[in-house]
């Protein structure tokens, strides 16, 4: 070979030497280029054991003395279940319809990566489209904390998924997903989920319910049962089918669960609680304690003292009684009219439709009714897609004699449902009103000071206001019983006598004060046993000039009332003011013998993990010797006997009590007591307002007690108040038990 041969040969070589070494650079460059992105995305990613510590927001749950849930708290709805806890209907349907080859692949599915990426660059759409991720990656997603489009994501995201599927088993990983997904609004996991819409745990679940559950991920709120149900329908059949092409169930197991109508849980229209105010109490009192995170994020497990049966029949009670009363006043007219409305304006009455209709509507339930016809001697009403018809009977209260009377096409008033025919779609209907009047219902239990039930009021969603624990009101003759106690301890008994007769007193500032009695009249002399039973106004103040104003202020400190207590005279009329919780609290001194147990309603206070963080238990105190309080017992009783609320015998029980009525009739009272139950009752408005003429607590209170005492005893036997004997002899009552607990 020539030399110049040579020469173009050896240019040749290295030419590509060149290119051999110019390619192994590059291939080394784009290595360690790659190398450091993936490092650079180990760095700045989170740590997958972090998963292991990782503790999701979870529910703080209340609950009532049986164990029964009465109120939750919550930024999400969230319950974690362990993988046996989910049934293995749900567990096919996810991953029917998210991942079917979930347990085949090592967390990515590269043939569905592959089928996305030739879609997105057939329709130019970037990065990844739908369909390409797998449970682990959609994991990998929430670890993340980051849902935007951009190839960079997507690729943290399979670099984590694969980190997991090497540290994390299948069950771990698909438990992770079931408990951490998004499902709705504020609601994660498969279980809170279950329990949203179909008021049952995982394990409950029917095969529809599991596919519509399944069904949730991809669009929570698109396919909402609640707001979307068509779409919901459709995509829980498509789940269903899904199941079926993978062999998970059969093809006539699919069509029967694809012929069953979506059937969700009635929305409550309170759905925290039967007891809001009382929740709300236990809320703020958990808030001077614990933090934000560990309410709302961490999780609590909340034991109270409220029975729920109790809290039921006080709440009706209430709320019944409050709409009696009102109904007294008169017929206000209706709360509106949709074709008088100023602001859009509706003019048919076929398609309007009222935010409470919303919810489900039950027999039993006061809700707001559009009056879409009336003529003759009826009116035809429809709430939602029932229809009822209301003539004189069902408006009588009103004293009108046809509704045509007071309704009017397009009116907006409450009714209440009696009944409902569901295949005619019927309701039967009374009018109703809303009340203007408030008032409070608490009950104690006796031996332990416990908070069995309590209604601040008439409606929570309209005012938080908790009037049986916030609202401090005058006491009127409620008053007395701490009066006469006081007078007792100074030496006189049931059978003094007291001059019922005209007296004056100077008032401190030149002129006379002349108290006087509800009826206007003076019956001369009598015993404490008749001034109290019959709440003489006279005689308690004679009394209470005779001890000493100040020895009333001092009894009174030692049955808890915490007010302004100003010693003068008409402080024993009930001149003072005290919550309806202090002053049941005081009344279960009389039925446990001198003995006062502290009000409390939290019994235990858990973390998440059942780990204590606080429990109570009663505390007691001696507030008067035992005979005299057997004897002031004695008294009470005799005002049910042969008093003001002699109504009250209409319960065939053995009881005791006092109403109560103020100046001008103002506040209603009654506060009494069985052997084992206290309860006091306040009806009033909240601003200073006459409840009406002779509107006292005999007539007002009173009933609202017995309606709620007679569903509260019935069925329970008879009890008897324990006697001084009892006390005397050495027997230890369940109330001073508690002393040593």
């Amino acid at each position: 070979m020539s030399r110049a041969g040579r020469r173009q040969k050896m240019k040749k070589l290295s030419l590509w030497l060149w290119i051999f070494f110019g390619i192994i650079l590059i291939a080394v460059t784009v290595a360690g280029t790659a190398v450091g992105i993936l490092m650079g995305y180990e760095y700045n990613l989170p740590p997958i054991q972090s998963l292991e510590d990782y503790r999701p927001d979870v529910i703080t749950t209340i609950y009532a003395d049986n164990g029964g849930v009465i109120g939750e708290f919550a930024i999400e709805r969230r319950i974690v279940v362990s993988y046996d806890e989910i049934p293995q209907n749900l567990r096919n349907a996810i991953i029917a319809v998210e991942d079917s080859r979930f347990y085949h692949h090592s967390g990515v599915n590269q043939y569905a990566i592959a089928r996305a990426v030739i879609k997105d660059l057939i329709r130019q759409s970037y990065p990844i489209g739908k369909g390409a991720s797998t449970i682990t990656m959609q994991l990998s997603r929430m670890l993340l904390e980051s849902y935007e489009k951009t190839w960079d994501r997507k690729a943290k995201e399979i670099w984590i998924a694969r980190q997991i599927e090497s540290r994390y088993s299948k069950q771990q990983i698909f438990t992770l997903y079931a408990n951490l997904h998004i499902m709705g609004p504020g609601i994660y996991g498969v279980a809170a989920t279950a329990d949203y819409y179909f008021g049952k745990t995982p394990g409950e679940l029917t095969l529809e319910e599991c596919a519509l559950i399944a069904g949730l991920p991809s669009s929570p709120g698109g396919y909402s049962p609640r707001t979307n149900p068509a779409a919901a329908l459709a995509r829980r059949n498509f789940v269903l089918s899904r199941m079926e092409s993978e062999n998970m169930i059969s093809f006539a197991e699919a069509e029967e669960a694809k012929r069953r109508p979506i059937v969700l849980k009635p929305v409550s229209r309170d759905e925290r609680s039967i007891a809001p105010h009382f929740v709300e109490w236990v809320r703020r009192s958990l808030a001077t304690r614990y933090s934000t995170d560990e309410i709302w994020r961490k999780g609590m497990r909340v034991h109270t003292t409220l029975n729920i049966s109790m809290q039921n029949a006080a709440r009706r009670a209430l709320q019944e009684g409050l709409r009696d009363f009102d109904k007294k006043l008169g017929w206000r007219g209706p709360v509106g009219n949709i074709l008088e409305a100023t602001e859009s304006p509706s003019q048919n009455l076929g398609s309007y439709s009222h935010p409470d209709w919303r919810a489900a509507i039950r027999p039993g339930g006061i809700v707001v009714g559009l009056v879409e016809d009336v003529s003759g001697k009826e009116a035809v009403v429809r709430i939602g897609d029932w229809r009822g018809s209301i003539g004189a009977k069902e408006i009588a209260w009103t004293k009108a004699s046809v509704p045509s009377k007071i309704l009017k096409t397009g009116d907006l008033a409450w009714f209440r449902v009696v009944s409902l025919d569901n295949e005619r779609r019927s309701a039967a209907l009374v009018l109703e009103q809303r009340p203007r009047v408030e008032g409070a219902i608490i009950i104690l239990e006796n031996s332990t000071g416990e908070i069995k039930a309590m209604s601040g009021g008439y409606d929570f969603a309209s005012s938080e206001f908790n009037r049986a624990t916030q609202a401090m009101r005058q006491v009127g003759s409620t008053f007395k019983p701490i009066l006469y106690s006081a007078a007792l301890e100074k030496g006189l008994t049931a059978s003094s006598t007291v001059m019922d007769t005209p007296v004056s007193y100077p008032d401190g500032v030149g002129r006379k004060w002349s108290p006087g009695n509800y009826d206007q009249r003076f019956k001369g002399e009598m015993t404490i046993r008749q001034a109290l039973a019959e709440s003489r106004n006279v005689p308690a103040v004679k009394i209470a000039d005779l001890i000493g104003i100040k020895e009333v202020v001092v009894m009174a400190r030692r049955f808890g009332l915490g007010g302004r207590l100003d010693p003068y005279l008409p402080l024993a009329l009930g001149a003072c003011e005290a919550t309806p919780l202090e002053m049941a609290s005081a009344f279960t001194v009389f039925p446990n013998l001198g003995f006062s147990a502290k009000p409390y309603f939290l019994r235990r206070v858990e973390n998440y993990d059942r780990i204590k963080k606080e429990e109570h238990f009663p505390e007691i105190r001696r507030v008067l010797e035992p005979d005299k309080a057997a004897e002031m017992l004695d008294l009470l009783r005799n005002v049910v006997e042969n008093g003001t609320a002699t109504a009250a015998k209409s319960l065939g029980r053995p009881l005791g009590g006092k109403t109560g009525t103020t100046n001008d009739f103002t506040d209603a009272w009654f506060v009494g007591f069985t052997p084992s139950l206290t309860a006091a009752v306040w009806v009033g408005y909240d601003e200073k307002k006459t409840l009406g003429d002779r509107q006292s607590g005999g007539v007002v209170a009173l009933p609202i007690w017995i309606d709620c005492m007679k569903e509260i005893l019935k069925d329970t036997p008879a009890e008897d108040f324990s006697t001084l004997d009892v006390v005397l002899d050495g027997e230890t009552p369940i109330y001073i038990e508690n002393i040593n607990n």
